[in-house]
């Protein structure tokens, strides 16, 4: 018997092996898998199987199963939202990378509003699904059941037993402690709950290593929520280890909440195949034109959207490059743009926390920190408790507000969400938030990691080999 196992543990790891050279991304990594996988059987073979992938599979033959029906969706909502489309005079080749990479366009008719923190949030999030007269679609990549997520939930039962259309959404991963009676409560009192469900479909049992780590709301296809707060208490400050928590959510009204929307709809119908029906007529925002663009990325498509957007904005730079990175570890391509981007003179600050909730990521900062030393490039540490914002201002006319970190997982293995905005005034307000930001900072001397211990030294290399899978 014994016998048996070691040999189908020896055939499954040449098996993965050949895999693992026809699909993994980097040569590297090839190596790396198909040595491990022939000469460790046992550990590769379920590390693989789980960490292995870095395209996730299924979603694209699922959504040609009814493409001619979702094709024409599509067509239907495009040509609802042309009359609101920017024609982009400056950075024209800048934006078509964009546009090109996402799908979407730069929308007008807009009215944005910064939510700085907890309790800005989740009091205009609460207050917009109270005013839900159709339906309301809510998708967190973490729900706790505690203070804050009961009153998630009460507020969507209360609008199910008015007679709303409620729809909730969550990842199995980030939302693993959540008991059932929470969903049961949901569920009874009408409002369709369900996973992301990355694990269904043939072949994808253990398609484990994939996150939808996106938070998003609409109400009524008017009003839109996202950025980079969970549904938990935590986010409102009241975890006393890593409180006050830092972290930035953004409200949008107008025509682009449709495209907030239809990145919510594709996410349920993955995990339902459900195709809700849903208002597609862009409203204009009263008395406000900003523009604004919803930028999904995810692990589904060919190229590596989320890095890609960040190399393209680092690139258009001219000025300014300010970014909140909570866990800092960029890949070679990210790097390389910020190396460009200094060289050229521009101001570039970065902000990560000074309190990590992972202590390998944490560590593997330095060893990015250290390689981008002596360009002038400025590290600041947040020093208050932790910070968890995913945000970034490019000169004085785009922002950045979404769900996505400066880490491998958020570029190649999450689900992420961005609304790029294109707009003075909202600049104005990111740079005064920013500057808090900073004033609240402790300045990172990248010479001081040469002070540190060996095995200090030691753990940041080890952590930094480890980040591609953190």
């Amino acid at each position: 018997m014994i016998a048996w196992v070691v040999g189908i543990f020896y055939v499954a790891g040449v098996v993965l092996a050949v895999d693992a050279i026809m699909r993994v991304r980097t040569a590297q990594g090839a190596i790396a898998w198909s040595v491990s996988l022939v000469t460790m059987p046992f550990v590769a073979v379920p590390a693989y199987l789980v960490l292995g992938r870095s395209k996730f599979r299924g979603m694209t033959e699922m959504l040609e199963a009814r493409q001619d029906e979702i094709e024409d969706a599509i067509a239907e909502i495009r040509s609802n939202l042309d009359p609101w489309a920017v024609e982009v005079e400056q950075f024209v080749s800048t934006y078509e990378a964009v546009h090109n990479l996402s799908g979407m366009r730069l929308l007008r008719g807009n009215r944005v509003e910064l939510l700085i923190n907890g309790e800005a949030t989740f009091d205009s999030i609460l207050a917009g699904i109270a005013q839900a007269k159709e339906y309301a679609l809510v998708q967190f990549y973490m729900f706790h059941d505690d203070g804050l997520g009961r009153r998630m939930k009460n507020a969507l039962i209360e609008r199910a037993k008015a007679g709303v259309r409620v729809y909730m959404l969550y990842d199995e991963i980030g939302s693993s402690g959540l008991p059932a009676s929470y969903v049961n409560e949901l569920r009874d009192a009408g409002v369709e709950v369900s996973s992301f469900k990355p694990t269904q479909g043939r072949g994808n049992r253990f398609q484990l290593n994939f996150r939808n780590h996106r938070k998003m709301v609409v109400v009524d296809g008017v009003t839109g929520w996202v950025g980079g707060h969970n549904v938990g208490d935590e986010y409102l400050g009241l975890d006393e280890e890593f409180s006050p928590w830092r972290d930035t959510h953004v409200r949008i009204d107008g025509p682009a909440v449709l495209q907030l929307q239809l990145v919510i709809l594709g996410d349920w119908y993955w995990a339902t195949q459900e195709m809700v029906p849903v208002n597609w007529v862009p409203q204009e925002a009263e008395d406000s034109d900003v523009r604004v663009m919803i930028y999904p990325s995810a692990p589904t498509q060919r190229l590596e959207t989320a890095g890609l957007l960040f190399v393209t904005a680092l690139h258009s730079a001219r000025e300014r490059i300010w970014l909140s990175a909570p866990y800092f570890v960029p890949d070679e391509a990210v790097m390389k743009a910020l190396e460009l981007a200094a060289l050229r003179g521009v101001d570039v600050r970065i902000i990560t926390t000074g309190k990590g909730d992972s202590l390998p990521v944490y560590l593997a900062a330095f060893h990015y920190i250290d390689q981008l030393r002596d360009l002038g490039i400025k590290f600041y540490a947040y020093k208050p408790g932790f910070l968890h914002e995913k945000v970034m201002l490019i000169d004085d006319r785009v922002s950045s507000v979404g769900t996505a970190n400066f880490d491998n997982r958020s570029f190649r293995l999450n689900f992420e969400v961005t609304a790029l905005i294109a707009d003075g005034d909202f600049a104005k307000q990111m740079e005064a938030m920013f500057e808090q930001d900073f004033a609240h900072s402790e300045v990172i001397d990248p010479t001081h990691v040469d002070d540190k211990s060996f095995f200090w030294r030691l753990g940041v290399n080890l952590s930094r080999l480890a980040s591609p899978v953190l």
